[in-house]
């Protein structure tokens, strides 16, 4: 009995515990309520349909600072298979969230990036990836890779076109209206 008392206890402890933890996590309202930005699908077709079409283009559809003192960006890229490019990593807090729209490849992330090379203070390049967890990507698939994670396109089986959700905790993306 004083064994499921000391459980019962105890759980209710840890019970008070989070909940006053998330409590005082929690923001304040903003003063000003904010708005939503809309991308409507129209706006993504749009864009994607006219990037070039003979290198990986990667640029902002719409950018906006948010409640919480951060960035989203929403980003239109086409990759065409005749370039698949080699490995990335971004040296930085930002998230990419990709939600691929056309098109079928193979993913790598993680693992280690072979002949890396720093290209700038926040962008490190490398022909491939040793070690990683490789998937087939197909449209509707969502992948999400963290800041710091290597990445890579090891196969394209068609042309891509995909979005890029980037979270930016930094605020360093630009913002685009």
């Amino acid at each position: 009995m004083k064994k499921i008392l000391f459980a019962l206890g105890f759980l209710g402890f840890g019970a008070i515990t989070s909940l006053t933890t998330y409590i005082v996590a929690q923001s304040p309202a903003p003063a000003i309520s904010p708005i939503a930005t809309d991308v409507t699908s129209e706006d993504i077709v749009k864009f994607i349909d006219n990037l070039p079409r003979d290198r990986v283009s990667d640029r902002p559809i719409r950018s906006v600072e948010v409640v919480g003192d951060y960035r989203v960006g929403v980003y239109g890229v086409f990759r065409p298979k005749e370039f698949p490019g080699g490995s990335n990593l971004h040296q930085v807090n930002t998230t990419e969230i990709y939600y691929m729209l056309s098109g079928y490849a193979t993913l790598v992330t993680g693992g280690t990036m072979t002949d890396a090379r720093q290209e700038n203070e926040t962008w490190v390049r490398g022909t491939d990836i040793e070690n990683g967890l490789s998937r087939r990507v197909v449209p509707g698939d969502v992948i999400i890779i963290p800041g710091h994670t290597p990445h890579w396109f090891s196969e394209l089986e068609t042309d891509l076109s995909y979005l890029i959700f980037r979270p930016d905790p930094d605020n360093r993306i630009p913002l685009v209206d």
